[in-house]
C-alpha cells in the first residue's frame, strides 16, 4: 500500500513537472510543438518507469530536469527540449535509434544518437584517453551544436545533484567541467550557466576556499545592497530627466571569478574591490539601441570619474559569441571602483540566454539557417582532429575562452581575434593559403616580426611570397589553434617527404654494414637513439641529424648483440642483499599513498613544489613514476580531468627527516634596517636556514624573495605570519 501511494505521489510530480516545462519555456511553442514536446515526455516516463537514481528517487526526474534547464535557462526550441527528454532512452533502455528516428525523426534522431555516443565513450583506460574522448565529444558539434547544449545541461543538473556521489567521482566530475564544460558554456555565450559550472565544481575541488568565500559574501549582502542603493540614487534624477525606461540591478560577482582574483593578485577577500557589477538594463527599439547607450555612458560619467583604460565597447563591434554591451569602471562612493554595465534589453537576453536569443523570434528555414552561420563559426577550433588528442583539447580550449581583440585589414575591413594574436596568426585568419606563403608583415604600415603580439585598432597587411613556407619556429609565432594545426600539418607533409628519402638512405648505408632493414632493426634503432617513431628515425637521417658514423656505430652493436645475449645468459645473478628498512624509512616515510596508505617512491613535481603539510595528491606519469602535486596546483585541474584514473590520493605523515625549500615573496614600505630585522627574524628567532635572498627598492617601497628551508608547512605558515607583523611589511606570500 505503502509503495502504491509513493508511485501515486510520483506520478502527480511528474505530471507538474510536465506542466512547468511548458510554462518556463523561453521560445514561443505553437501546437505543434507541443505535441512533440508531450509525445517525448510520454516516451521517457515510460522508458525509465522501472528505473531509480542512486538517492533512491525515480529516475524520470533527471530526463525531465535536464530539458527544464534547456527550455528556461538556455532558452531553445521544441526539438531541443524532446531531444533532452530523450537523451537517456537509447542508451538506458529497450528503444532503440530506429525507434526514435520513426516517432520524432531525423533531427531528434541524430541529437539523441550524438548524446547516445557521448554517454558511450570509454571509460578511462591508458595514457590520454580522457583527452581522446573529449576530442570525440568535440567533434559531434559537427553533427549538431544542440548535442553540446543538451549535454552542458545534463553536466550542470548532475552537478547540482551531485552530493551522494564519493569524493573522488565528484573531484574528476568538477575537474572536467572546469577544464571543458565551462570553456564552452562560455564560448556559446551561456554565461549565467557557465557561472554556475564554475562555482558547482569550485564546491568540490577547493570546498574549503568555496564556503569561505560564500560566507563572506553573504556577510557582506547587506552592505553591497546599501552600496547599489547609494549609487543609483546619485544618478537616477539625471536618468529619469531624460525620460528613459530602465532598471538598475547588482550583480554579485562569481565565487569562482572571485576566487581566480585573489590568486592572481595574490590578496585576501576584503582587498579585492570590484566584487560586484552594476547594470543599468534599458528599453529601446533597435534602431536607438547604440544612440541610448551612449546617453546613458554619458549620465553616469558625468557624476562619476570613469577609469579611461577600462571603457569596453561592444555595442560597436559584439564579441564573437554575440554578446552586446557597454563596460565602464568608474570611482564610485566611498573611492570604490565600480563596474557598470549598460545594455539594452535584446543585449541583457543575449547575455543571458546566449545564442538562443538571437534566434527566438526566427522560424523554420531561418531558424534552422541561424543554426548554421552559428555552427560555422565553431567550426574554426574544430578545423585539426589529427594529432594528438591532448594538443587538440589544449588548443580547442584556447579558442574557446581567449578574450577578443579587433584589427582591420589593409582594406579598413574588422577583423576579430583572440586577444595575443600575432600578426601569423591574422594571415591563417584571412586564408589558410595567405597563411602557408607568409614571408613579413606591416602593423600600421611598419614592418613588424611576426610573433609581434596585436592590439585592438592595429592594421595588419601581410606580405606573402610563392617560395614562403612553414617551419619550426612558426609554432612559436602562432597562438591561435586554426593557425598552428594548419602549420602542423604542413610540417608533417614536408617531414614525410624527407623521411621517404631517408629511409632509402638508411636502407644503402646499413646494406654496405652488413646490416638488412626490416622491423627489428628498424624498433632497435628506434630505441637505440632514444626517439619514438620509425618516422622520426628516417626523417633524423634524412636531414643528417643522425650521420654515416652514428649508424656505423649502431651496425656494429647490432651485430655483437649475439654474443652480448649469450654472455649475459651465462652470467647468474647475484643474490640480493639485506636490505636496510632503516634507510627506506628515512627516506620514503613522508608520503602515503592511496586508500591503504602505502609508502610509495615519488619525487615532488617542480611546477608547485609542494612541502609536507600542504593538502597534495599523486600523479603517476609515464616516465618518472610517481609525482606528487599541490592541490591547487596550476596543473591540477587539467590532470585530474584529463588522467583521472591516474590520479591516487596522498597524505602527508608526520616526519622530521627531510627538508624543503620554499620561496616567500614580500613587499613594503623600504625602511632603515629593515632587511636585518628580517634575516634577525628568520635565522635568530626561527632558527631557519636561508639559501638564497634577493631584495630590491623603487621609490620608498622594496620588494623582496627570500629561499627558505624548512620542515613543513607550519613553520612556513609561522614564518609568514611572524613576518607580517614586521614595520613596514605590507604583504606576504609564499609564491
Amino acid at each position: 500500500m505503502a509503495s502504491q501511494t509513493l508511485i501515486q505521489k510520483e506520478n502527480k510530480e511528474i505530471a507538474k513537472q510536465y506542466k512547468e516545462l511548458l510554462r518556463i519555456s523561453y521560445q514561443t511553442l505553437s501546437d505543434e510543438d507541443k505535441r512533440l514536446i508531450r509525445q517525448a515526455f510520454d516516451v521517457a516516463v515510460d522508458a525509465h518507469k522501472d528505473q531509480r537514481r542512486k538517492s533512491g528517487e525515480a529516475y524520470v526526474f533527471h530526463p525531465i530536469a535536464v530539458p527544464k534547464i534547456v527550455a528556461s535557462e538556455i532558452g531553445l526550441d521544441a526539438v531541443s527540449i524532446a531531444s533532452a527528454l530523450l537523451h537517456d532512452v537509447v542508451e538506458d533502455t529497450p528503444y532503440t535509434l530506429n525507434d526514435i528516428e520513426r516517432m520524432f525523426g531525423e533531427t531528434v534522431a541524430r541529437i539523441v544518437d550524438g548524446l547516445t555516443k557521448i554517454a558511450h565513450l570509454k571509460k578511462d583506460t591508458n595514457i590520454s584517453q580522457q583527452a581522446e574522448n573529449f576530442r570525440k565529444m568535440l567533434l559531434t558539434l559537427h553533427d549538431d551544436v544542440r548535442v553540446i547544449i543538451i549535454k552542458i545541461a545534463d553536466r550542470y543538473h548532475n552537478l547540482l545533484t551531485m552530493d551522494a556521489m564519493p569524493e573522488h567521482k565528484q573531484v574528476k566530475i568538477a575537474s572536467e567541467t572546469l577544464y571543458i564544460y565551462a570553456p564552452l558554456a562560455h564560448r556559446i555565450g551561456l554565461y549565467n550557466i557557465k557561472t554556475e559550472l564554475e562555482d558547482l565544481s569550485l564546491k568540490y575541488t577547493e570546498p574549503e576556499v568555496y564556503n569561505d568565500i560564500l560566507s563572506k559574501i553573504e556577510d557582506t549582502k547587506e552592505e553591497q545592497g546599501k552600496y547599489i542603493e547609494d549609487f543609483t540614487a546619485i544618478i537616477q534624477d539625471s536618468l529619469d530627466r531624460e525620460g528613459l525606461n530602465y532598471h538598475i540591478k547588482g550583480r554579485m560577482k562569481s565565487i569562482y571569478s572571485i576566487r581566480r582574483k585573489m590568486q592572481a593578485q595574490n590578496v585576501g577577500f576584503d582587498q579585492i574591490y570590484d566584487k560586484f557589477a552594476i547594470r543599468i538594463i534599458y528599453k529601446s527599439d533597435r534602431k536607438n539601441e547604440k544612440f541610448l547607450a551612449w546617453k546613458i555612458y554619458s549620465i553616469v560619467t558625468d557624476h562619476f570619474t570613469p577609469n579611461p583604460v577600462r571603457l569596453r565597447d561592444w555595442i560597436s563591434s559584439p564579441k564573437s559569441t554575440g554578446y552586446e554591451a557597454l563596460h565602464i569602471t568608474v570611482m564610485g562612493p566611498k573611492g570604490r571602483w565600480v563596474e557598470v554595465q549598460i545594455r539594452s534589453e535584446r543585449m541583457h537576453e543575449i547575455a543571458e540566454k546566449g545564442y538562443a536569443a538571437h534566434f527566438k523570434y526566427k522560424h523554420g528555414d531561418q531558424k534552422e539557417q541561424g543554426i548554421e552561420i552559428w555552427l560555422n563559426r565553431l567550426q574554426e577550433a574544430l578545423e585539426s582532429s589529427n594529432g594528438n588528442a591532448v594538443d587538440f583539447v589544449e588548443e580547442f580550449k584556447l579558442n574557446l575562452y581567449s578574450k577578443e581583440i579587433f584589427v582591420f585589414t589593409p582594406t579598413g575591413d574588422l577583423k576579430s581575434l583572440p586577444k595575443g594574436a600575432t600578426p601569423l596568426d591574422f594571415a591563417f585568419h584571412i586564408h589558410t593559403e595567405v597563411g602557408l606563403k607568409t614571408r613579413g608583415a606591416k602593423v600600421n604600415g611598419k614592418l613588424v616580426p611576426l610573433n609581434t603580439v596585436l592590439k585592438s585598432g592595429d592594421q595588419v597587411e601581410i606580405i606573402t611570397s610563392e617560395s614562403a613556407k612553414p617551419n619550426q619556429n612558426w609554432l612559436d609565432y602562432a597562438t591561435t589553434g586554426r593557425a598552428r594545426s594548419k602549420i602542423r600539418s604542413s610540417l608533417r607533409e614536408e617531414k614525410k617527404e624527407l623521411a621517404m628519402e631517408g629511409k632509402e638512405m638508411l636502407r644503402r648505408k646499413l646494406k654496405s654494414q652488413k646490416v638488412t632493414l626490416n622491423e627489428d632493426v628498424v624498433n632497435k634503432m628506434v630505441t637505440y637513439f632514444k626517439l619514438q617513431t620509425s618516422l622520426d628515425l628516417f626523417y633524423r637521417v634524412g636531414n643528417g641529424a643522425i650521420d654515416n658514423q652514428q649508424i656505423r656505430d649502431f651496425a656494429a652493436s647490432y651485430n655483437n648483440a649475439f654474443i652480448s645475449f649469450f654472455k649475459n645468459k651465462i652470467r647468474r645473478k647475484e643474490p640480493p642483499k639485506d636490505i636496510d628498512r632503516e634507510e627506506i624509512t628515512s627516506k620514503y616515510d613522508m608520503l602515503v599513498f592511496g586508500k591503504e596508505e602505502e609508502k610509495l617512491e615519488y619525487t615532488l613535481s617542480k611546477c608547485c613544489n609542494p612541502i609536507p603539510g600542504d593538502d597534495v595528491f599523486g600523479f603517476v606519469s609515464v616516465n618518472e613514476g610517481i609525482k606528487v602535486h599541490k592541490k591547487n596546483c596550476p596543473n591540477a585541474i587539467s590532470l585530474q580531468s584529463n588522467y583521472a584514473y591516474r590520479i591516487i590520493s596522498a597524505k602527508w605523515v608526520d616526519s622530521t627527516q627531510q627538508e624543503f625549500t620554499a620561496q616567500i615573496r614580500m613587499s613594503g614600505i623600504d625602511n632603515m634596517g629593515l632587511i636585518n630585522d628580517i634575516t634577525d627574524l628568520i635565522s635568530d628567532e626561527m632558527h631557519v636556514n636561508m639559501r638564497n635572498i634577493n631584495f630590491s627598492t623603487d621609490g620608498g617601497t622594496f620588494e623582496g624573495k627570500i629561499t627558505v628551508v624548512v620542515k613543513n608547512k607550519a613553520i612556513l605558515k609561522k614564518l609568514v605570519s611572524n613576518l607580517k607583523e614586521i614595520n613596514g611589511i605590507d604583504k606576504v606570500v609564499r609564491t
